[in-house]
């Protein structure tokens, strides 16, 4: 997963994949998915995105299963 920040647009790009974009599906004023020939999810846009997303911070945590 890779994400890409625009400030000139204030836009988010959230890559899942590398996988071609079938349809570009709009979710809300601000975020759109892209999706494969297969429904899959490849990218999700953000617009104004640190208003919509709080994206003045990002952090990442892998949450791994408890052992017995």
């Amino acid at each position: 997963m890779k994400i890409k920040y625009f400030p000139d647009t204030d836009t988010a790009l959230v890559q899942f994949t590398n996988k071609e974009v079938f349809e570009t599906k709009e979710i809300s004023e601000n975020i759109y998915i892209d999706i494969d020939k297969n429904g899959n999810l490849v990218n999700m846009t953000i617009e104004h995105a640190k208003a919509n997303a709080g994206l003045r911070e990002f952090s990442y945590q892998e949450m791994l299963p408890k052992t017995a």
